[in-house]
């Protein structure tokens, strides 16, 4: 057979798609503009008779197997007649040899959508796991990889959104599949690839938390997230960046990703960085140990809170947290835990506001704060009125080489039995000043120390190579607020200096983990101050 011909035209027929979709958006227009240019049409199942009855004409897989589609459908395209088309090489003559002696047609365009494995995934109440792992796609993902691996011959779509495109490219090649240029050919296999590695992952992630295999962290960390947006720039304006979507069914969707930006330019880098600290600070202090009428304002600076504050208004959560730190605030990031209200926008007036996060804003409010122009209005909606506390989960980041995970690091104090381990007690609204203060000091970049006066902040020293020296800075910060105030330390001091630094500024109550070879100096330097200290046990670095 030395004289059989290579390549597309050794079988002669009219092109051929196989169309295989959950999602039917468009396909019946899709399908008969294909029609219209010449080509037959393969499809399966609900598919084809949705097609079959929008009068498109079609061609059961089963009648191109010459097998049944059987189990409910769990096989009906995993057949040699289909797959050995798919991988076919059309310039390799003993590929295309075997083609024809076992009388396969070519396929020329797969168009293929998955089942919503992860919209079923995140039903509430949870769906049963056998109907879970129904959902899980064999045929599709399968048919899939195979036309994108040999996308130089066959073309692929994997979305409803990608018809239009396909069609302006086949009507420039005036119907005729090969004459499809290569980058869109690439192009459309590597959407593919993307696709199918991301929806692998929404299987492995769901299915380990419904299986339960051992708890702990994974065998094989996998990481997914849709693109987003460009971002204008990195951390310095000569970095590129981009904001990726990693919400899944397994990952909480109530995160940045779906927030609705009111106003202002894009979001850069930091931008998002800020954000996030805000609102996990802000989410952490709208529990009901708060009071469910508490309001709560967070605002952030280069990824530190530099004022924090809860209050029975808005308004003076707002200008409580803003007088921790005036100085710092300018060109600040904000959250607030509940809507917006018309008196806190007044209150905000001309302030420099790089960015406000709140689940809504009243019409008015929204009104008065879009008056500066640059000024980015974030509504992260999907909570309700409310922010909700964080839940407990992983957190990940990226290192030279790998990666690294570690568990969210809730607060597990036994605040109602906590005791001073000075002569001096904690009353009950100590303890409440405590617990404000310690869900602050997390947030804050190490060594860090919180002071504060009820629940508010009044002075904040982050992220210093020396603890007496945040001391120092948080004091400086407070001015006269330091007086009778609580100050929270994320870790032990190791040595008095801290203690009697803080005493000479007038602090009368200290919160720290305790831990330190030198504690029993350290509350003997607290009770010669005649301060009042409790040991959490809970260090709380942030690096």
């Amino acid at each position: 057979m030395d004289d059989v011909p290579v390549g597309p035209d050794s079988i002669q027929q009219p092109p051929r798609a196989l169309v295989s979709v959950w999602d039917k958006t468009g396909i019946v227009d899709f399908c008969t503009t294909l029609v219209e240019f010449g080509w037959e049409i393969i499809s399966t199942g609900g598919t084809a008779e949705l097609l079959r009855t929008s009068n498109v004409p079609v061609c059961d897989v089963s009648e191109v197997t010459g097998h049944p589609e059987v189990f409910d459908g769990r096989v009906k395209t995993l057949h040699p007649a289909i797959h050995a088309p798919l991988l076919a090489r059309r310039d390799n003559q003993d590929d295309c040899e075997t083609l024809q002696d076992l009388g396969y047609l070519r396929i020329d365009l797969v168009a293929v959508n998955l089942y919503p494995f992860e919209q079923v995934a995140e039903r509430e109440p949870a769906v049963e796991l056998e109907e879970l792992i129904e959902m899980v796609d064999i045929g599709g993902p399968t048919l899939l990889r195979a036309a994108a691996k040999n996308h130089r011959d066959v073309l692929v779509i994997c979305d409803p959104s990608q018809y239009s495109e396909f069609l302006i490219e086949l009507d420039r090649a005036a119907g005729v599949p090969e004459s499809i240029q290569e980058e869109f050919r690439q192009a459309a296999a590597l959407a593919v690839f993307q696709l199918t590695a991301s929806y692998d992952f929404s299987v492995a992630t769901t299915l380990e938390t419904r299986f339960s295999c051992g708890g702990g962290f994974p065998a094989t960390l996998l990481t997914s997230g849709s693109s987003r947006e460009d971002l204008r720039y990195g951390e310095n304006p000569h970095q590129q960046a981009a904001f990726y979507d990693a919400s899944t069914a397994t990952t909480s969707s109530a995160g940045l990703a779906a927030a609705k930006q009111y106003s202002g330019k894009e979001l850069s880098y930091n931008n998002y960085l800020d954000l996030d600290t805000a609102l996990s600070l802000c989410r952490n202090l709208s529990g009901s140990e708060w009071g469910e009428q508490q309001h709560a304002c967070v605002i952030v600076k280069h990824n530190n809170p530099c004022g924090a504050a809860i209050s029975t208004t808005q308004r003076g959560a707002w200008e409580d947290a803003l007088a921790s730190d005036p100085e710092s605030a300018f060109g600040c990031v904000i959250a607030f835990n509940q809507q917006v209200d018309e008196a806190t926008a007044e209150s905000i007036g001309d302030h420099f506001v790089e960015c406000l996060i709140a689940p809504s804003f009243s019409s008015t409010a929204l009104l008065l704060l879009e008056v500066k122009q640059n000024r980015r209005l974030l509504a992260l909606e999907c909570d309700g009125d409310k922010f909700l506390p964080v839940e407990d989960g992983w957190a990940l980041r990226q290192v030279a080489g790998g990666w690294l995970a570690q568990s969210s690091g809730t607060d597990k104090t036994d605040w109602e039995g906590l005791e001073s381990v000075t002569k001096s007690p904690f009353s009950l609204t100590e303890i409440q000043s405590a617990r404000f203060g310690v869900e602050v000091c997390r947030s804050v970049m190490s060594n860090s120390i919180v002071l504060i006066q009820g629940t508010r902040t009044v002075g904040i020293g982050p992220g210093q190579t020396s603890r007496v020296e945040s001391v120092r800075i948080a004091v400086r910060r407070a001015a006269d607020e330091a007086l009778g105030s609580l100050m929270v330390s994320d870790a032990f001091f190791p040595f008095r200096d801290g203690l009697d630094a803080a005493a000479q500024a007038g602090v009368t109550h200290v919160v720290q983990p305790g831990g330190s070879i030198r504690d029993a100096e350290v509350i003997s330097a607290a009770d010669g101050h005649g301060m009042a200290m409790v040991f959490t046990g809970l260090r709380l670095f942030r690096h």
